[in-house]
This record gives structure tokens, C-alpha cells and sequence, in this order.
């Protein structure tokens, strides 16, 4: 474990100093993603600004759940673009080099390029979380502080296995379908309102099908002492992060068995 930690950090080191090479180019690239990102959230407070409220949610409620789901999101999204781009690899037959290597495949294509302009989200998730802090005047208890972090690394952890799932797809179809983009980029733009705010199938498909409500909107309600409208217990919403560390678990495992029946190009 120790020595393949060793080798990602290695792997991330490479990737980070690659893409500093072009600095100028780097930084127009972080500026135009950050714009777009800030965007979204200047549209939540124009919303607010409009109407006041959503439902029974302040804007600093829903700008706190934004913050948790955005800088997850930044996380994930920046450690997984090895798997985002990987039906390219399928295609031309790349994917016979990482087998040839004595690492895991899901090590290797994890490590293959820390994408920075991809964390564009993190600046104004982390702007959120800390904007909102301030409104909620919350007091920060160790518990509460743990749950921040549990909730940021289970929702990265659910955004990356969706993003593996998505790749392992691609053993089978050659092509990652796009269609899976309508759970990852559509569940970051759901979830970044209350959950409860929606019809009762949609809810149940983000927290039961695909558990993205788990590791934002449930957590996010115990740190900021608000009850659940949908009336979960507050032990369920300290747990509900763990969902997402499993879900990641089961997609490496469902990676596996496409590796297994990797045919190669035939070339």
C-alpha cells in the first residue's frame, strides 16, 4: 500500500510539472473554467436575490450544500481525467501498455494526469463554504468539522465512481456514452439544492439509485443544525458519507471484471 501510494504521488509529481511548462496557457485555461464556475454560483444568489427563498432554504443554506457538492466535485473530477478519457484508449489500443506494467491498472490511469484546471470548481466551493459559515454563524465543533471532511471525501469518492463506471463501460461499447455525463455533471448541478426541493421520484433516484443526496444534502443538514424535512434521523446523516467510500469500492471491484474481458484491438 505504502510503495503504491509512493508511485501515485510520483505520477501525480510528472503530470503537475508537464502541465507547468506551459504556465501562460495553464492560467488563461484556470481563468476561463473559473469564470464559467463563479457563474453558476452568482446565479443561485441572483435566484435568492429575486425571490428570497426556496421553499423553507435561506441562501446561505443552499450556498453552503453548493459548497460541499462543488469542491467534491473539483476533487474528483481533477483525479479521475485517466478514466474520463479512457475510451480513447480502448479505441486505439493504448490500454495494452498500463496491462503490461506490474500496477494496477486503476492506479495507473488514476495517476496518469492530475488535470489543475479542472479544480476551477474548488475556488468558489470553498468561497461557498465559507461565505455561508459566516451567514449560518455556525460554531464549529470537532464533530462537525470531521463531518465537513467526511462529506467532501465521500462525495469525491461517489463522483469518482461514477466516473469509473463510466470507463468500465467502455470495455463492452469501445466509446464511454455520453449519456453517463447526465449523472455526473446533471447530479453536481441537482445536488447542489436541497434535495427536498424536487418530486418524490427524482429525490429517490439521487438518494437511493444514484446516492449523490448522501454525501451532501444529508450532512450538510447535521453541521448546519436544521432539521430534515424528509425526517431522517441525525445519526443517518453523520453515516450517510460513508455510502459514497462504498460505492467507490464496488465500482473498482465492477473495473476488475472489465479488465478481465479486455479484448485489445485485435490489431
Amino acid at each position: 500500500m505504502v510503495d503504491s501510494l509512493y508511485v501515485y504521488g510520483r505520477f501525480l509529481t510528472v503530470s503537475v510539472r508537464a502541465q507547468m511548462q506551459y504556465r501562460a496557457s495553464f492560467l488563461m485555461q484556470l481563468g476561463g473554467r473559473l469564470i464559467v464556475t463563479a457563474g453558476e454560483f452568482a446565479a443561485i444568489l441572483i435566484l435568492f436575490d429575486r425571490f428570497g427563498s426556496l421553499l423553507e432554504w435561506n441562501v446561505y443554506q443552499v450556498a453552503f450544500i453548493y459548497g460541499i457538492v462543488n469542491v467534491s466535485f473539483a476533487v474528483a473530477d481533477a483525479l479521475t481525467t485517466g478514466f474520463d478519457l479512457f475510451g480513447d484508449m480502448v479505441k486505439t489500443g493504448d490500454f495494452d501498455r498500463l496491462l503490461l506494467r506490474p500496477r494496477s491498472t486503476a492506479l495507473q490511469l488514476a495517476g496518469q494526469e492530475l488535470t489543475l484546471r479542472r479544480i476551477s470548481r474548488l475556488t468558489p466551493g470553498i468561497v461557498a463554504l465559507i461565505w455561508a459559515s459566516t451567514g449560518l454563524d455556525l460554531h464549529w465543533t470537532i464533530p462537525n468539522a470531521a463531518l465537513l471532511v467526511a462529506s467532501v471525501i465521500g462525495g469525491a469518492s461517489l463522483f469518482a465512481s461514477l466516473i469509473v463506471f463510466q470507463a468500465t463501460l467502455a470495455f463492452w461499447t469501445t466509446e464511454t456514452l455520453e449519456m453517463m455525463n447526465t449523472v455526473t455533471y446533471g447530479g453536481v448541478e441537482t445536488t447542489q439544492y436541497p434535495i427536498n426541493i424536487y418530486r418524490p421520484w427524482f429525490r429517490n433516484f439521487f438518494t437511493f439509485g444514484i446516492p449523490l443526496a448522501t454525501v451532501s444534502y444529508f450532512p450538510a443538514l447535521a453541521i448546519m443544525g436544521v432539521p430534515d424535512p424528509l425526517g431522517t434521523p441525525i445519526w443517518f446523516q453523520y453515516i450517510a458519507p460513508v455510502i459514497g467510500v462504498g460505492v467507490l469500492v464496488v465500482s473498482l471491484q465492477v473495473w476488475r471484471i472489465g479488465v478481465r474481458h479486455y479484448l485489445s484491438t485485435g490489431s
